[in-house]
């Protein structure tokens, strides 16, 4: 991944990185057709392991994003939160506070349910709290869940 310009922005802390994820209520999949970019908005969830994030997201069996996961393989992401704009008396001195994150990886389609339900649980977790969770047979069986293993990941924090 290509290195940050701003080092002063830069956020490699690895409890901050998981803070600001924790904290983004939306998730934005980057996919690619025919050479232009398809971004869809998706609530999330994510795992983390000594610093390695899988994301999860949940869909209709069907759709672009669905053909365009199976084509690829591979899909890149953007998350924000904390936006306040800072004023100032000369336009062009007006800036934007935020924290993001950005990266990519290689995207699939979960196939088990055991796959599926540890995904659907993630989502779960993040939008509402530590469970438990359980999800009906026919409800995983309806449903798609994407994983998102992240190879890339950036983090960038305006203060």
């Amino acid at each position: 991944m290509r290195a940050m310009r701003r080092k002063d922005r830069e956020v490699t802390e690895p409890g901050k990185i998981r803070e600001i994820i924790a904290a983004c209520d939306c998730c934005r999949l980057g996919l690619c057709e025919d050479g232009r970019a398809y971004i869809v908005p998706l609530d999330f969830g994510f795992t983390e392991r000594d610093g390695h994030y899988t994301f999860y997201f949940h869909s209709a069996k069907n759709g672009r994003k669905i053909d365009l996961i199976r084509e690829s393989g591979w899909a890149s992401f953007e998350m924000d939160t904390g936006h306040q704009v800072v004023s100032d008396e000369i336009a062009c001195e007006y800036t934007a506070r935020f924290r993001c994150v950005m990266g990519g990886g290689p995207a699939a389609l979960l196939e088990t349910a055991e796959e599926k339900r540890a995904g659907l649980t993630a989502l779960m977790e993040h939008a509402a709290g530590p469970g438990p969770w359980t999800f009906g047979d026919a409800m995983v069986d309806a449903a798609a869940v994407i994983r998102l293993e992240a190879e890339e990941l950036s983090c960038k924090e305006l203060r």
